[in-house]
């Protein structure tokens, strides 16, 4: 799904919203002092700090199948556990958190069923599990401007809207067969000002998902046709994007 990038790369493309939104995320699940919590799918860090904040070093523990963002966790919070793989194959212990979250990755994993049913495992029994992701299906994203530019370009082209956990009531589905119970859904949100529409558009030619990839697919002016089709999807700027996510939490 493109994410070996360089860190810093995926911060200007996503960390502009997913920073803010780790803080919304967080209070969502409960995270508070005291609590073992593990950062699945952790990317560069967004949420990472956002826990070692609550918690403390000491109780945080996070993993990724990006090496590149693995170094760079570990690089920027040396003193906690930082694995490489993937949610469906978690390398810790049963029980051993009170606490697993995973933002904005359900959409990303091979199998949802099975990394969900690994974030249970991994939770002891009357812990938290719970999960973000982007509302693709609705188009309140962050992305969803690009992709509607892009769809209007090509109709066949169906973005991101159509992978898993990205509407209403998917995460929920994926939460209840996993056994979890208890299992809440909401709406959560963060609004993030652009100074400039390429301020906006700029991180879309990094690379970065599969918004990156296919602006990187373009040649030339195909790339300039959607930048301005895209441009006319959004208000002239400044402009704020307040961007929407399904969240949703059960205990294991």
């Amino acid at each position: 799904m493109t994410f070996e990038v360089a860190a810093d790369s995926y911060d200007r493309f996503m960390g502009r919203y997913s920073i803010p939104l780790g803080p919304v995320f967080a209070d969502f699940a409960g995270v508070a002092a005291g609590q073992r919590v593990l950062d699945v799918g952790c990317g560069p860090g967004a949420l990472t700090g956002e826990l070692v904040a609550r918690v403390g070093t000491e109780s945080v523990s996070a993993a990724d199948p990006s090496e590149p963002f693995v170094e760079a966790v570990r690089a920027r919070y040396p003193d906690i556990r930082v694995e490489q793989a993937p949610a469906e194959e978690m390398p810790f212990g049963d029980d051993a958190f009170d606490a697993a979250l995973a933002q904005l990755v359900v959409q990303f994993m091979a199998d949802p069923n099975a990394g969900i049913r690994e974030m249970a495992r991994v939770t002891r029994p009357g812990g938290t599990v719970a999960a973000c992701v982007w509302d693709m299906a609705g188009g309140r994203s962050p992305l969803s401007p690009f992709w509607a530019a892009a769809r209007d370009l090509d109709p066949n082209q169906t973005g991101e809207s159509m992978l898993a956990g990205v509407g209403q009531g998917q995460l929920t589905e994926f939460f209840a067969g996993a056994g979890l119970e208890d299992v809440r859904e909401e709406a959560i949100s963060v609004s993030v000002e652009h100074e400039t529409f390429e301020d906006w558009w700029e991180p879309f030619t990094l690379g970065v998902g599969p918004a990156g990839a296919h602006a990187a697919r373009l040649d030339d002016e195909a790339r300039a046709e959607l930048r301005e089709r895209a441009r006319e999807k959004l208000p002239p700027a400044p402009f704020v994007m307040t961007a929407q996510a399904w969240a949703a939490s059960g205990r294991a």
